[in-house]
């Protein structure tokens, strides 16, 4: 049983704290009864004082129970008045070992000495409770903060599936239009073409985890599935051109992040010129960036646009997704490129994690 599963375990990790600490104190003791030359009947009652503190001071924690979550008065009232109570007896359970195993040495004793003697018993059990408090608080902070970051981990999911499954009805829209312009322009066959493009691109897309980052050469890949619809749809007129670094493509990307990019690109670049246009994707890797550009050559952003806007709900999507993912370790930026934009994505460089 490793550290972890002894912290889970609230019981066993009681226990085990408590036999230490009452070890801890028999050793103690037995070593100051050697120093000092006690003689051999002591030890018994340093047995004797160990073995009843480790007993009577056990049920102490079903009474802290009961006083946790109260006010802080109250638990520390209650945790005096129940180490001092516990002390008596001890003491009394002392004082009896005393008795029996190093002679009459309580002759003449008062009987309300145990109430003196109760007091360095009440010490050291009062020093029991507040590790016993402590440890409980530490426990429960832990608790607290290791709920939290599941509830910050589960609402991050939640909100990057949300954008993902946001943006597949998006594209379906825009896909399917396109395969019903096709059908229109009598172009039967073509549409057949596209829509079984179209099949197995929303295949792939299914089954990709939208928390589960892939290889940029997976993405690219998927991509490819996408540009095959729409290159049935341009024709001629989409012209593409790929600059990819092999390092590159070794780069952990989150699924799907290029595509919404292309998209915006196609219909605002491409599809309202009549001689198309080109497409340009280039990924760089630096030592601790990866760096991904999506480049048209069409009119660009139109007057009284603001740069960094977005186009639509592609690039507005994949900027949240980008910022719920790397937080502020990421950068989208829209820069004009005379002509047409170029859209940088500018990620933290990971690489798969070998078996």
């Amino acid at each position: 049983m490793n550290l972890d599963d002894l912290r889970r375990n609230r019981n066993l990790l009681f226990w085990a704290l408590h036999t230490l600490g009452w070890s801890a104190y028999l050793i103690t003791q037995y070593v100051g009864a050697l120093l000092y030359e006690k003689p051999a009947s002591y030890i018994k009652v340093v047995l004797a004082a160990a073995v009843s503190g480790f007993l009577l001071s056990a049920p102490l924690r079903y009474a802290y129970r009961w006083l946790w979550g109260r006010r802080p008065p109250v638990i520390i009232a209650g945790a005096l008045l129940a180490a001092w109570l516990t002390a008596l007896a001890w003491r009394a359970v002392i004082n009896y070992s005393y008795g029996v195993f190093v002679g009459d040495w309580m002759e003449g004793e008062p009987w309300y000495g145990i109430f003196t003697g109760a007091l360095s018993s009440t010490y050291l059990l009062a020093c029991w409770s507040g590790l016993y408090f402590g440890i409980k608080y530490y426990e429960t902070l832990q608790q607290q903060r290791e709920a939290a970051l599941e509830a910050s981990a589960l609402a991050q999911e939640a909100q990057v599936k949300m954008l993902r499954y946001q943006l597949n009805p998006h594209f379906l829209f825009n896909t399917l239009n396109a395969i019903s312009t096709l059908i229109l322009d009598g172009q039967g066959k073509v549409a057949n073409q596209a829509v079984g493009q179209l099949s197995e691109f929303l295949r792939h897309t299914l089954d990709q985890d939208p928390m589960k980052k892939v290889t940029l050469r997976q993405e690219l890949a998927a991509l490819d599935l996408y540009l095959g619809i729409e290159k049935l749809r341009f024709g001629d007129r989409l012209r593409l051109e790929f600059d990819i670094e092999d390092l590159a493509n070794q780069a952990l990307v989150p699924s799907l992040i290029l595509q919404p990019m292309v998209e915006n690109a196609l219909k605002h670049a491409i599809a309202p010129r009549e001689e198309g246009g080109r497409l340009r994707i280039e990924a760089h890797a630096g030592e601790r960036v990866l760096k991904l550009v999506v480049q048209d050559d069409g009119p660009g952003l139109a007057v009284g646009v603001n740069l960094g806007e977005g186009r639509g709900v592609g690039f507005r999507n994949t900027r949240e997704r980008l910022a719920v993912l790397y937080g502020e370790h990421q950068k989208l930026a829209v820069r004009f490129a005379r002509p047409g934009l170029r859209i940088e994505i500018e990620l933290p460089f990971e690489r798969p994690v070998q078996p």
